[in-house]
C-alpha cells in the first residue's frame, strides 16, 4: 500500500539502521545521488530498487523520484538514511493509503530528534511538521533554503504518529560540517525572499504557518546567533531537555553564526 524512498549518498554508516525499520514494506527505494562507499550494495542486499541521479538540490531530488521512478503503490513515504520508521507511523501511514482521499495530496509528518540516543523535544520546536507521506503523482516540493517544503496549492493534513531523526550518528563535527554546507544554501533563500511574507502571520493560528513567519522574522534582529540560543533553550524550554539540550541549543547558535557570514559573503562578494 505504501512505497518508500532514500536519498542517500556515502550513507553506509546509517542506512542499514533505516532499512531494517522498513521490514513491512514491499517497495524500498534508494534514490543515490554518487556513493563511492557500500551504499548501493547495502541497499541491493537488502532487496531495495536502486536508482541514481545527480544531486541538486533535495526538492529537485524528491521530485524526480515521483516523476522517474516507478513505485509500485500510488503513497510514497519519504526518508533519509539517519531516519527510522516506526510501527506506529507505518500502521498510519498504511491506514492513510488505504483511504486513498482523493482530497489529500500529501500528509504532514512530525519528526523526533534524537541527539546522542536522547529525545530533545523542546529545543527542536517539537511538533515541526515536515510533508513526508505523499501522493506520487499528485505532490509537487518546492526548495526553501536547504531543505524542501510542499508546493502551495498541495492539499495537506497530518499524521499522529512519528518517525525518528538522530541528528548526530556521526557526531558534533560531522553536524557543524554539514550546517556548513547547509548555512549557504539557507543564507541564499533568506536574501531571495527578504521582505515576503505578513505580520499577520505571527499570529496565525496554523502553527507551522506562525513558525515560518517567525523564522523569516529572526533575519531582521541583531544578535540572532545569541538570540536563537535565548529562544531555543530559555522561551521554548531547551532546557528542559538536560544536557543534550544544552549542546544541541549550542550547535544552533554556531548554526547561525555560520548562516550570517553566508549572507555577509553573499551580499557583498569580493571583486
Amino acid at each position: 500500500m505504501v512505497s518508500v524512498v532514500i536519498l542517500t549518498l556515502n550513507e553506509e554508516r546509517d542506512l542499514p539502521c533505516c532499512l531494517a525499520s522498513l521490514d513491512a514494506c514491499d517497495d524500498i527505494v534508494v534514490l543515490d545521488s554518487g556513493s563511492t562507499d557500500r551504499t548501493c550494495a547495502i541497499a541491493t542486499e537488502a532487496h531495495a530498487r536502486v536508482f541514481t541521479n545527480p544531486f541538486k538540490d533535495f526538492a529537485t531530488q524528491r521530485n524526480f523520484a515521483q516523476r522517474e521512478i516507478p513505485f509500485r503503490h500510488h503513497w510514497v513515504m519519504h526518508l533519509d538514511a539517519d531516519e527510522v520508521m516506526t510501527p506506529e507511523l507505518w500502521a498510519e501511514c498504511i491506514a492513510a493509503a488505504k483511504a486513498n482521499d482523493d482530497s489529500v495530496d500529501g500528509y504532514w509528518i512530525a519528526p523526533k530528534m534524537m541527539f546522542h540516543d536522547h529525545w530533545i523535544p523542546h529545543c527542536t520546536d517539537y511538533p515541526a511538521y515536515q510533508a513526508r507521506l505523499v501522493h506520487a503523482r499528485r505532490f509537487r516540493f518546492i526548495e526553501v533554503g536547504h531543505g524542501q517544503r510542499e508546493a502551495p496549492d498541495m492539499r495537506m493534513r497530518h499524521l499522529r504518529a512519528n518517525y525518528l531523526h538522530d541528528l548526530t550518528s556521526g557526531g558534533d563535527e560531522e553536524w557543524l560540517a554539514k550546517h556548513r554546507r547547509y548555512a549557504r544554501a539557507e543564507a541564499r533563500e533568506q536574501l531571495q525572499q527578504a521582505g515576503a511574507g505578513s505580520l499577520a502571520e505571527l499570529v496565525s493560528r496554523d502553527a507551522l504557518v506562525r513558525r515560518r513567519a517567525l523564522k523569516r522574522l529572526s533575519f531582521k534582529l541583531p544578535c540572532r546567533p545569541w538570540l536563537r540560543f535565548v529562544y531555543q533553550y530559555g522561551l521554548r524550554g531547551g532546557f528542559l531537555d538536560g544536557a543534550a539540550g544544552w549542546r544541541y541549543c549550542q550547535l544552533l547558535m554556531r548554526y547561525e553564526q555560520f548562516i550570517d557570514e553566508a549572507r555577509r559573503e553573499l551580499a557583498h562578494p569580493p571583486r
